[in-house]
């Protein structure tokens, strides 16, 4: 049972593998008879308040399936590393709670818990510091320290658990920016790449399974390449992953706007089987906030960022998050974050309410907002965005996009007979396009006609039947 992002995602598609080729086998977790589960893995995500809550009820409800077929309960994740034995103290629904130190001999730690034999609760530590603070020798200290999914072996570090035409691929873990509201380096550990051998060998083997569109996922995708000596590498892999045998589409998500290269642009907006996405990580817009935040940018250099990507693809997708309710946030500050979103015309935002977190600089700021006000800004910041990223959707009738299809039915007349994502539309977070009409077969990628929207979700035809 997996909650938050596709890292974690990612996460528990190699807990899967490493389990199976211990001999477990994957079963549904409601099953009876024979195919009842010995034990229920719950992959937690502990990035805010709210995903925190989301976990602990979802260990809580695992606990009430898995008594009712006398079977154990165990958490791991982000939320089990970032507590450990505090989060095991205060949950004792959870027959273990198991960091990433843990996952290479899982299986074993499993079989201890079913077996009733005391498994000791992880000790949280700051994983920044397991390696070294110079990014250049961290790559041959990481073999030293357990890092979800690196270390590719076919067949054995991953398991896919959906049939979908996409799946994420891990470019790298962890992150070296210290924004102040952020706790996920702590837990997560300080940046480190992948090998790009090791990402093509595993972007083949999702080939072989039947995904046509690959995307790339990490804490910091625009740090790519900083530890293996070369911040240009990811504009050099991404073209060989667009070549690989099988797959039709790359997207690359977690960009940092302030480590936006103008070559990395170039190579997303202009190379085949690239897709030209821009996932930019903004938070705000108002140069004082960004500064109390430690980040970096204003209205007007985001704003320029946008003008270079839309000049060399004007189609191109640009998607964002942003927190509002920031401590010190004035109404001038949220007037800018107004002012960005209008011009920007951004393809899909995301609004969050700012929480403090443990661990981190904000949560010691003074002039918080009122929760109230929070409230009330992410209303009318939520809503403005809606209004703004419809009208983006509405710009696209009439023009031709190429999509995956992902899924096809059987719906009533009138109704959409499927659907499917173009390049400007990420999984699960973007809109979707709803199918209309003939012609489609699962996992192609085809050409199509805008028709109509329905919010930030497209109405398209077979460009061929149109």
């Amino acid at each position: 049972m997996t909650l938050g992002c596709a890292r974690n995602d990612l996460d528990s598609e190699e807990l899967a593998g490493r389990l199976n080729a211990a001999g477990w086998n994957l079963v549904d977790a409601d099953s009876d008879g024979d195919e009842a589960p010995d034990v229920i893995v719950v992959n937690t995500c502990g990035f805010v308040e709210q995903a925190k809550k989301d976990s602990i009820d979802t260990v809580l409800a695992a606990s009430d399936v898995a008594r009712a077929r006398g079977a154990k309960v165990v958490a791991v994740g982000c939320l089990a590393e970032r507590y450990g034995a505090e989060l095991a103290a205060g949950l004792p629904e959870a027959d273990a709670v198991l960091g990433f130190d843990h996952y290479a001999d899982l299986g074993d730690r499993l079989a201890d818990v079913v077996a009733g034999r005391a498994v000791q609760a992880h000790q949280p530590v700051d994983r920044r510091k397991l390696l070294p603070i110079s990014p250049s020798g961290r790559q041959s200290a990481a073999e030293l320290v357990a890092v979800p999914g690196h270390g590719w072996v076919p067949d054995v570090t991953r398991r896919r658990l959906d049939d979908r035409p996409v799946a994420p691929l891990k470019l790298a873990s962890g992150c070296d920016r210290r924004c102040a509201f952020c706790a996920i380096p702590s837990f997560r550990g300080a940046f480190v790449s992948r090998p790009p051998a090791e990402i093509l060998g595993e972007a083949a083997w999702l080939a072989q399974r039947g995904v046509r569109e690959l995307v790339l996922v990490s804490e910091n995708s625009t740090s790519y390449g900083k530890d293996l000596g070369d911040l240009r590498l990811l504009e050099r892999l991404l073209p060989q992953l667009a070549e690989v045998d099988g797959i039709e589409r790359v997207r690359v998500s977690y960009l940092q706007p302030a480590e936006t290269r103008p070559g990395l642009i170039e190579v997303i907006a202009g190379t085949d089987g690239v897709a030209p996405y821009f996932d930019l990580s903004f938070q705000h817009a108002s140069e004082p906030v960004l500064r109390r935040m430690r980040r970096f940018g204003s209205v007007e250099s985001f704003l320029e960022l946008c003008a270079r990507i839309r000049a060399l693809a004007p189609e191109a997708g640009i998607r964002s998050n942003v927190i509002v309710g920031f401590p010190g946030e004035t109404e001038a500050d949220v007037a800018e974050l107004e002012r960005f979103l209008t011009e920007a015309r951004l393809d899909a935002v995301g609004v969050f309410g700012y929480s403090d977190e443990e661990g981190t600089e904000a949560a010691g700021y003074p002039d918080k907002v009122p929760d109230a006000e929070v409230h009330e800004r992410v209303e009318r910041i939520s809503s403005l965005a809606e209004e703004l990223t419809n009208q983006r959707a509405e710009d696209r009738i009439g023009s031709t996009v190429r999509l995956l299809v992902e899924e096809l039915g059987e719906p009533e007349p009138g109704e959409p007979v499927g659907v499917g994502r173009a390049a400007h539309q990420a999984p699960d977070v973007d809109g979707e396009c709803l199918l209309t009409g003939p012609g489609w077969s699962p996992a192609d990628l085809v050409d199509a006609v805008v028709r109509d929207t329905v919010g930030v979700d497209l109405v398209v035809a077979r460009a061929e039947s149109a």
